[in-house]
């Protein structure tokens, strides 16, 4: 609030001061009264009348600055009612009071809000638990009875395992901090892990698969790694080119940092795409000549690592390479 809108708001004091000094200096030149005492009233109640604005204004403004402060301070801002004094100026106080019983009625639908996202969410990871039980059932009934089908129907339950995968993991995104132990954990038992559950795309894809240097152990939590990385496979796999397929994963050490490499030889990301990859729902040209492409699998990764305290970012030239780079901080635990 300044000066100027503060005198626009009394113009209706201003207008009727104005008013009674002009009415009062008529009444005192028609009984008689000398010029110079009706000027030393007047100029007396002119300067009465602009320190009661001045500080009227001051009282204001102090209070509007210290409410700004009191907001730009705060992470949740819809509690600022909560912080806030009763003001020093009756007209101000019954919006104040109004401000308590909005606010207090915006936590409250807030809080139900939270309970039923939080239902929804037990929900969710419930009937995920529950529905892979019959795909493990499934998988193991045909690893036991072996036919011509086998391994596509094997590959095709291993996608629905990984969709019901991802939704698990979106569902506990937001709370990650709950459902993760950070300790040092080897990359190369990580990478077998990954590589172990994708075998069946390798062979029937014909993938040639090239493993260096992976023995390193980094600090991270091994469930929620192998998530990630197995995310940055399959699509190594599901872009790949249709011949001479090749996919290589390495590691190379910089100043205080190890880096986990999946790099492939497949069609690749355009240029102008690059920088959007980790945007959620974001699939790309590529990704429109996949049908499959939901643009989630980049975005949860980007927000697991941000949350682990990871790097991750792409290089990639469109129709000769791809390459993921994750980046483990040396010598210190991922972020809680």
């Amino acid at each position: 609030m300044n000066f100027h809108d503060y005198l626009k708001h009394n113009a209706g004091a201003l207008t009727l001061n104005a008013i009674g000094m002009t009415a009062l200096a008529v009444f005192l030149f028609s009984t008689g009264t000398e010029l110079e005492p009706v000027m030393l009233i007047i100029f007396s109640w002119i300067v009465i009348f602009i320190l009661y604005v001045i500080a009227g204004y001051r009282k204001r403004s102090h209070y509007f600055h210290l409410m700004e402060q009191y907001v730009s301070g705060m992470d949740k801002k819809y509690l600022v009612s909560e912080v806030l004094e009763i003001p020093p100026f009756f007209e101000a106080k019954p919006y104040y009071f109004l401000l308590k019983q909005s606010g207090k009625a915006m936590r409250d639908e807030i809080n139900r809000q939270k309970s039923i996202m939080r239902d929804y969410k037990e929900y969710i990871e419930q009937w995920i638990h529950e529905v892979k039980t019959p795909i493990s059932l499934v998988k193991l009934m045909e690893e036991n009875n072996r036919t011509d089908k086998s391994a596509s129907i094997l590959m095709q339950l291993e996608h629905i395992d990984r969709y019901v995968e991802q939704a698990l993991f979106y569902a506990r995104s937001e709370e990650v901090e709950k459902d993760y132990l950070i300790k040092e954990i080897s990359l190369e038992n990580c990478i077998n892990n990954v590589i172990t559950r994708n075998k069946q795309e390798f062979i029937l894809n014909r993938i040639d698969l090239q493993i260096e240097h992976a023995d390193k152990a980094v600090y991270c939590d091994s469930k929620w790694l192998e998530f990630i990385l197995n995310q940055i496979v399959v699509n190594a796999i599901k872009y790949r080119k249709t011949e001479h397929s090749n996919i290589k994963i390495y590691t190379t050490e910089i100043k205080n940092a190890v880096r986990l490499i999946v790099e492939d030889n497949g069609i690749g990301i355009e240029k102008d795409d690059i920088g959007r990859v980790f945007d959620k729902g974001f699939t790309g040209n590529t990704g429109r000549l996949h049908q499959k492409s939901t643009g989630i699998g980049l975005y949860l990764c980007k927000k697991l690592c941000d949350k682990l305290g990871l790097l991750i970012h792409i290089e990639s030239e469109a129709n000769n390479f791809t390459k993921v780079i994750l980046t483990f901080p040396i010598g210190s635990f991922c972020k809680f």
